[in-house]
C-alpha cells in the first residue's frame, strides 16, 4: 500500500490559511519570505531523504517498519511544537525526513537493483506533476477550501478502499488506487501550495515543508506502482 497520509493543522487549513477575511493575503515580501523558507525546507527534507534511504539500504525490514513509527511520531509532534517553537519543528521535520528515508529504503533498494530506470521516470514525473498543480494552486485566486475537505475525505476514502485490497481481488486495482491517490494528492498539491501564498504567519513554514513533502512523496510512489506496473 502507497503512503497515503498527511499532517494537517485543520484550524489552519480549514480556517484560517486559505481565507482571511479582513485580514487580506499576505504582504508580497513576508509571502516571499515564507516561500523561500518553506522551498528550502523542503529541499532540504528531500536531500536528508535520500540520505537515509541510501544509509538504511542494507538494513532489515524490521528496522524500517521501526523507522516508519518513528517517522511518524515526529510528524504528529509537529503539530503542536510548530505553536511554540519553529526551531524544535524544523528539527522534527528533518527528523522526519531521515527516518522516512531509512523506512522507505528497502522498497527503493529494490527497485533500484531490479529497473532502476523506473526511479528516474518516477522521479521526472512527481517533479512535473508537484510543479505543474503546485503553480496552479500558488496562482488562483479561487478559494480552495471546499476542495481541501474533499480531498481529505477523499483521501480517508483511499486508504480503506486500500485496506479493501488486501482481502480482496479487484482487477486491474493497484493501477485504479494509484491514479486515484493521483487525482487526490493533485487537489492537496493545490490546497497546500495556496495556503503557502497565503499564509501570514512566518513560523508556520516547517509545517507547511511537511504538507508538500508529503505530498511529493506520495506522488512519488504513486507513479513508482504506475511505472512498475508497465515494467511488467
Amino acid at each position: 500500500m502507497a503512503l497515503a497520509v498527511r499532517i494537517d493543522d485543520e484550524g489552519n487549513r480549514m480556517n484560517g490559511s486559505l481565507a482571511y477575511g479582513g485580514y487580506g493575503v499576505a504582504s508580497g515580501d513576508r509571502t516571499r519570505t515564507l516561500f523561500g523558507q518553506t522551498m528550502g525546507l523542503v529541499a532540504v527534507t528531500a536531500g536528508i531523504f535520500a540520505l537515509g534511504a541510501y544509509a538504511g539500504r542494507n538494513l532489515s525490514y524490521g528496522v524500517a517498519i521501526v523507522c516508519y513509527i518513528a517517522a511518524f511520531i515526529c510528524l504528529m509532534v509537529m503539530n503542536f511544537a510548530v505553536r511554540r517553537s519553529a526551531t524544535a519543528s524544523t528539527v522534527l521535520l528533518l527528523a522526519f525526513g531521515a527516518l522516512m528515508g531509512v523506512a522507505l529504503s528497502p522498497t527503493l533498494s529494490y527497485y533500484a537493483t531490479t529497473n532502476p530506470s523506473i526511479l528516474w521516470k518516477a522521479g521526472g514525473a512527481t517533479a512535473l506533476f508537484i510543479a505543474g498543480f503546485g503553480s496552479a494552486g500558488y496562482a488562483t485566486r479561487r478559494d480552495l477550501s471546499g476542495l481541501a475537505r474533499a480531498s481529505f475525505w477523499a483521501l480517508l476514502a483511499l486508504i480503506v478502499f486500500g485496506i479493501v485490497l488486501i482481502f480482496v481481488h479487484i482487477p486491474h486495482a493497484e493501477l485504479i488506487y494509484s491514479v486515484l491517490g493521483l487525482v487526490i494528492f493533485a487537489g492537496l498539491t493545490m490546497v497546500d501550495f495556496q495556503r503557502l501564498r497565503r499564509t501570514q504567519n512566518l513560523d508556520s513554514a516547517p509545517l507547511i515543508a511537511a504538507s508538500i513533502f508529503l505530498d511529493a512523496l506520495n506522488v512519488f510512489l504513486f507513479f513508482l506502482r504506475i511505472f512498475s506496473r508497465e515494467s511488467n
